[in-house]
């Protein structure tokens, strides 16, 4: 085993992965599956049926107490005093500068209680932001107490309805429910990160391995790793964090404006102001190859002989059967079907600006 390996979080089901035949690989920190049958195979079976992903390893965190007052309500880019109990909302966390620390999720529990859903790589530093930020109530880390499971494709309800009861297809798009599974609370969310109907199950994490276990018991069911992931969140045109979006960028310049609401106070909100006003220096781009061919983060966009951007997300998209593809380039070349060549070293292709979702068949409103 190597130093790195040595250092790597690992989650509750690193030994079931291993007992699986899982490639395992570093992600932001943790010792992570990133395939076991295959990458295109698991993608598929996501699109078709229910792939069940480990994601123990994003951060958890919880505030108690009253949201406008403690400041919490002037973290985010969204009012949390506007969740109603029971949902949802995705949002950023910004610097002084508007870029983005980390995006999230925030789950509305009660009325004076949020949990808050942030990536792994970044969680520790999410967690000094916001604590160095409140004013009052009460702030943990409860990552280490919990896990998350994520059944996700078109068979996934009728799964979780099977195993855990008829409730479960009462739940709408980005509702939750606070229910009991095997015993212990549990959150139940029509969550995900697939573009396929989909759950985001949050539980205990000493009960993670038999849940994990009743629904791989499933013939509907399959383990998928990061690497499908990858590919079926890049089709339905998501962000990753690290990748598309980061604190040297800003969600105006990501082209995520649409979860920033300018109308209420939050750290980052007066650079934004200033941004709005000024021509940007860059966009992010959807694009589509016109081959099969595959362009890779690092990449360059060019307009002929001249690099006017770079690839931040790139994949081979089995639903479309073409290379797919986000990016970065200056405002002039944006607009859709734009055409742009992708480059890197020999590998040269060509592309066009597009929308997103890539694709668009997916049953996540089922």
């Amino acid at each position: 085993m190597s130093d790195q390996t040595e250092t790597l979080q690992v989650t509750p089901l690193n030994q079931q992965h291993r007992a699986l035949g899982a490639l395992m690989a570093p992600f932001g920190g943790w010792d992570m599956p990133i395939q076991y049958e295959g990458i295109i195979a698991e993608h598929r079976w996501c699109r078709e049926q229910a792939a069940l992903f480990d994601i123990c390893h994003m951060g958890e965190f919880q505030f108690t107490g009253d949201i406008v007052a403690s400041g919490l309500e002037d973290l985010f880019t969204f009012s949390i005093s506007a969740i109603p109990v029971g949902r949802s909302k995705y949002g950023f966390l910004l610097n002084e500068q508007g870029g983005i620390i980390d995006d999230l999720i925030v789950f509305r529990m009660a009325a004076d209680e949020v949990m808050i859903v942030v990536n792994a790589a970044t969680a520790p530093n999410d967690f000094k932001v916001i604590q160095s930020r409140l004013k009052g109530g009460q702030f943990s880390d409860i990552t280490a107490a919990t896990a998350k499971l994520d059944l996700q494709g078109p068979r996934s309800r009728e799964v979780l309805v099977d195993l855990l009861g008829g409730w479960v297809a009462e739940i709408p798009y980005f509702k939750f429910v606070q229910q009991t599974v095997l015993g212990v609370p549990a959150i139940v969310s029509r969550t995900g990160y697939t573009g396929e109907l989909g759950y985001e199950i949050f539980l205990p994490a000493d009960k993670v391995g038999e849940l994990w276990e009743k629904l791989l018991a499933d013939e509907r069911v399959k383990p998928a790793g990061l690497g499908a992931r990858d590919v079926l969140r890049l089709e339905v045109g998501y962000s990753l964090y690290g990748s598309d979006i980061d604190e040297a960028t800003t969600p105006l310049e990501a082209d995520l404006a649409a979860f920033v609401k300018l109308d209420k106070q939050f750290v980052g909100k007066e650079a934004l102001l200033k941004q709005q006003k000024q021509p940007l220096k860059r966009v992010k781009v959807a694009f589509k190859v016109t081959s099969r061919r595959t362009p890779r983060h690092g990449f360059g966009i060019f307009d002929g002989e001249r690099q006017i951007g770079e690839v931040t997300s790139g994949v081979f998209s089995p639903m479309l059967g073409c290379g797919i593809g986000l990016g970065y380039v200056e405002p002039g070349y944006a607009a859709l079907g734009t055409a742009l060549t992708i480059k890197q070293d020999r590998a040269v292709m060509e592309a066009a600006v597009c929308t997103v979702p890539f694709f668009t068949e997916g049953s996540v409103r089922s």
